[in-house]
């Protein structure tokens, strides 16, 4: 007898707003016990240092969360020059320091721009990316060093939104803020250690906000403290705050609305039930597409080799 799952069946996507201190993983499961739902995801991990943007996939939105992690996204980043530390941002011990050259802002625009496009970027030993099933920053707390092979990113924008090339005082250190509109598998802070190496002085990052993921954005974020505030977590969640809940979820289909929809009429709901492809050649060409029977999701379909589509993840059935 298969063992019954515990908690319930709510499906949709909470668009939280991270708080620093914590993981990624730490502030699912706080959402996932919240819900008490039975599936819950992320779609992309946040430094405990970051904030921000940090869609959490609840039942069925599980099953598009990878869509969302191939998704492009947008930080804000203060990079700190004149030092480097160990982990290339303030959690880190500063390990050097240098003087910081006098720029003006016609040369930080030039500097930043000609990062911008398509390049080559080798991930941190401080991150989560998996090596031999484990985060590389476990190694690295054991003064471990695993070669890793550089990734193709793209940086669509790297604008300037302040700077200060002069250290007031030892708690107000030279400084470059900056907007980052990049490709999936981006590290921002690699990208701030390479201009502080580009500069001549060195650099780390002492905050970082992700203020887009795919189309998510901070304006439709909750934070865990908003949440608690009228769900407390300490009390057993009614029924009548479970809907409340359930009212600040996405849909599932705005993580994909990108695809091109196809609304099924009965016969073909039950061909695609039995997982067979749709002899039918859709008018817009895409790498995916929504199948809809009577207004609801049923499931993501593919193009096979005769442009038929071809049901590829099955939702909501």
């Amino acid at each position: 007898m298969a063992r019954k799952k515990k908690g319930r069946l709510v499906n949709g996507i909470l668009v939280l707003d991270k708080p620093g201190g914590i993981s990624s993983n730490k502030a699912l499961q706080k959402i996932k016990r919240l819900y008490q739902a039975q599936k819950a995801g992320h779609t992309g991990s946040l430094d405990p240092l970051a904030t921000g943007v940090l869609p959490i996939c609840l039942g069925e939105a599980t099953k598009v969360s990878h869509y969302l992690l191939d998704a492009d996204k947008r930080y804000r980043a203060k990079c700190i020059l004149g030092a480097v530390t160990t982990t290339g941002d303030s959690d880190g011990e500063i390990i050097d320091t240098r003087p910081v050259p006098a720029l003006n802002k016609n040369q930080i625009l030039d500097l930043l721009a000609a990062f911008e496009g398509e390049q080559d970027q080798t991930p941190p030993m401080f991150s989560a990316l998996k090596y031999n099933g484990r985060p590389l920053y476990e190694y690295a707390r054991k003064g471990i060093v695993v070669e890793r092979k550089s990734r193709r990113i793209t940086l669509f924008e790297v604008k300037l939104l302040d700077f200060s090339i002069t250290d007031i005082a030892p708690d107000n250190p030279a400084f470059i803020e900056i907007e980052v509109h990049c490709s999936k598998g981006t590290y921002i802070r690699t990208l701030c250690e390479d201009i502080g190496k580009t500069i001549g002085c060195g650099a780390y990052i002492s905050a970082l906000r992700r203020i887009d993921s795919g189309p998510f954005s901070l304006a439709q974020a909750l934070t865990i403290e908003q949440l608690y505030e009228q769900f407390s977590p300490d009390d057993v969640v009614n029924e009548a705050q479970q809907k409340q809940m359930d009212r600040l979820l996405l849909p599932t289909e705005t993580a994909i609305e990108q695809f091109p929809r196809f609304d099924l009429n009965e016969q073909q709901f039950k061909q695609i039930q039995h997982g067979m492809t749709l002899e039918i050649i859709p008018a817009a060409i895409s790498e995916n597409y929504r199948l809809y029977f009577d207004n609801t999701l049923i499931a993501l379909a593919i193009l096979d080799e005769n442009k038929h589509l071809k049901p590829k993840r099955l939702l909501f059935l």
